[in-house]
């Protein structure tokens, strides 16, 4: 089996297993479906690996696979793209989305409960959402593979679409059937700029092949957009940011991700830790030869970043919905990501990507296996005391807690002190005011990731008092989680193995991945995957000071980011386990901000009113003046009423009386008469 074969299989077997699942649900049965589809994902990530190893003995690969049309010399192509940056991605995307699968086995062995009795939407439902896992696995491999923007773009718009539908997957309840409207609107606006981007490429650069478009590079940092006369590198990079900001979730873009927690824990996992919402960074690392030479779009993507960062952390430290908590984090964790874009370090980028992925996945699947021992409650009010119920799902947490803090000697903490250094060694314009951000994020991420872990597990076993009402004040998505009908006391329990074991296997990474920095960072791992302008220093200027894991664990807890972390945590403790009645106290003696935090900021309000009430309006506006005036009463109604009108008319002159046929004959000859004489 030739390498452009098992380039292939990767996507395709996922994409078989999601056609056989989705189409033969009723032959395949439950079990047939999560069999294929879990063993499609398997085949691809085994092959990614060999691959993967392929690569590391030097070999690479950029050619077409399929020409789909050719226009004017533009060609339209399937194509792969195969070197270090690839090989990465699509480890990490194979690996989590084959622990999601496997996950997803016991997760959603009731979800029939979640259905009305009857519902043909409930019908084959656990089939359907094995099917759409897997598709969703293999749009993101062929987003990642590409070689070329038109696969590029048909990627990142079938993500957006798969998400869509795993959002709203429960399309039973009204929230889940908003957030997914959401979602794709959001991403609308965000993709639109994308989109510009992938069309000033092709206009100036005249193909859509990324070798050729990144040999025009410094061709394309001479000239202007012929329209507004900006410089033409600068656009097309803001342009492509702007895609990047809808699917990466940046500010103001960010306002579609936290509602998305109404899809199933597993899609949290997978679209929100690993998958679709870093795609945006993959894409930004992918165009650094265009990104470099633009210094004004590195300042813009360095301060959105910043911007995410520290005001996501924020709203975190407010919610009290245990997915959100997580939703938020990984908010905060992308703007950490596009900061390190920002400051020309794309390779810290996507390492932090990597070991955000998996202690990222770690947490949103055991915020879903504790909703499973509570019944399908997520308010954290109404839990506490859960760690002796519950150890694995206890310590994989508090590992991907302590990792996501970033504190050594776990994964979070090589990336994120990597970022930190990289912002403040940066020389663009706004990397002061980022390298603020970053350090006020670090003592915010350990505050929030250790009050989930005290509420959640340690304290007082809220969920024993059914008269307590936690409920005063809180969203009300809430109460649409609870589908078992549960309102008495829960008895917590460990989750089943088939839960357990993909945390305890995306722990070990959660805890270990951290240490390959020196190779992937400073080893010239990612070569020619990822360029750098020689006026941006940072990487060089940390290479050289780069002196072993041991080395940076040691001069790490000698740096304020290491004890901002440390204080956020002890915070945590002091708050929660110390003084358990103080939070409410700090919260009452500080409404105002409280409140700001816990509207979002008004973005969602806003949204809202403008953006969700603006597509209603304009429905509504189309409905009333397009469908029912100028459609119905002007052209069919109308045209109706003009017939009629005519048919009237004309039968005043065809009445059949002689007299009148006579005495029209005499009216047109004098006329006639009239005229000639003039």
């Amino acid at each position: 089996m030739g390498m452009k074969t098992l380039y292939l299989l990767v996507p395709l077997a996922p994409l078989a297993g999601a056609i056989l699942a989705g189409f033969f649900a009723n032959l395949l049965g439950r079990t047939g479906a999560h069999t294929i589809t879990s063993i499609g994902v398997a085949i691809s990530f085994i092959v990614s690996v060999i691959i993967f190893q392929d690569v590391q003995a030097g070999h690479t690969f950029n050619g077409t696979v399929y020409q789909w049309m050719e226009s004017g010399g533009l060609k339209l192509e399937v194509g792969f793209m195969i070197d270090q940056l690839t090989v990465l991605m699509m480890l990490v995307v194979t690996f989590v989305s084959l622990m999601v699968h496997i996950y997803t086995i016991g997760y959603m062995a009731h979800d029939e409960d979640n259905w009305p009795e009857g519902s043909k939407a409930g019908t084959h439902s656990y089939q359907r959402f094995f099917s759409y896992i897997s598709l969703f696995t293999f749009s993101m491999l062929m987003l990642v593979m590409s070689n070329n923007f038109v696969q590029l773009f048909f990627g990142w718009e079938a993500v957006g679409l798969v998400s869509y539908l795993l959002i709203g997957f429960w399309s039973v309840r009204e929230t889940a059937i908003y957030a997914n409207l959401k979602a794709f609107l959001v991403n609308r606006v965000g993709d639109f700029g994308f989109l510009l981007g992938i069309g000033l490429v092709a206009a100036y650069a005249g193909s859509l092949d990324y070798v050729t478009v990144f040999g025009k590079a410094r061709e394309l940092a001479t000239m202007t957009e012929a329209v507004t006369g900006w410089p033409l590198i600068t656009a097309i990079c803001i342009c492509l940011f702007i895609g990047a900001m809808g699917k990466s979730a940046q500010f103001p873009l960010h306002v579609w991700l936290p509602d998305s927690m109404e899809g199933p824990t597993p899609i949290s996992a997978l679209i929100h830790a690993a998958t679709m919402v870093t795609a945006g960074i993959f894409m930004v690392s992918r165009m650094s030869p265009l990104f470099e030479l633009s210094d004004t779009a590195l300042s813009f993507v360095i301060v959105i970043g910043a911007i995410t960062t520290l005001f996501m952390a924020l709203i975190a430290i407010v919610q009290t919905d245990v997915k959100r908590v997580v939703a938020y984090s990984t908010l905060s964790q992308l703007g950490y990501m596009t900061m390190a874009l920002g400051a020309s370090a794309y390779s810290v980028a996507i390492f932090h990507l990597m070991t955000h992925a998996f202690f990222k996945a770690v947490l949103f699947l055991g915020a879903g296996s504790v909703i499973i021992a509570m019944h399908h409650e997520q308010d954290m009010r109404k839990m506490g005391g859960l760690r002796k119920y519950m150890p694995i799902t206890y310590a994989t947490m508090l590992i991907g807690a302590i990792a996501n803090a970033g504190l050594p000697p776990f994964a979070g903490f090589f990336s994120k002190d990597s970022i930190i250094e990289a912002v403040h060694l940066a020389n663009v314009p706004g990397a002061g005011f980022a390298y603020f951000c970053a350090l006020a994020a670090v003592f915010v991420g350990g505050l929030y990731s250790f009050r989930l872990i005290f509420f959640t597990f340690h304290g007082e076993e809220r969920f024993r008092n059914t008269h307590d009402d936690h409920g005063h004040g809180h969203d009300a998505h809430h109460d649409a989680h609870d589908d078992h009908g549960h309102h008495g006391p829960v008895e917590p329990h460990e989750s089943p193995k088939v839960v357990t074991l993909p945390l305890i296997l995306l722990a070990i990474p959660a805890i270990a991945s951290g240490w390959l920095i020196g190779t992937i960072l400073y080893g010239n791992w990612f070569g020619a995957a990822i360029s750098i302008a020689d006026v941006h220093k940072g990487m060089a200027t940390m290479a050289h000071e780069f002196h072993g894991i041991f080395g940076m664990m040691i001069h790490g807890v000698t740096t304020l980011p290491f004890w901002l972390a440390v204080s956020g945590a002890a915070t945590a403790w002091y708050l929660y386990i110390v003084k358990p009645d103080l939070p409410a106290v700090i919260k009452q003696k500080l409404a105002f901000p409280a409140m700001i935090l816990e509207e979002k900021y008004g973005f969602d309000r806003f949204n809202d009113w403008f953006f969700a009430g603006g597509a209603r309006g304009l429905g509504r506006g189309l409905w009333k003046g397009g469908d029912q005036v100028l459609i119905d009463g002007v052209m069919v109604n109308g045209s109706a009423g003009a017939v009629g009108w005519f048919a009237g008319l004309t039968g005043l002159i065809q009445s059949g009386r002689i007299y009148r046929y006579a005495l029209a004959m005499l009216f047109g000859v004098t006329a006639f008469l009239l005229l000639w004489r003039a």
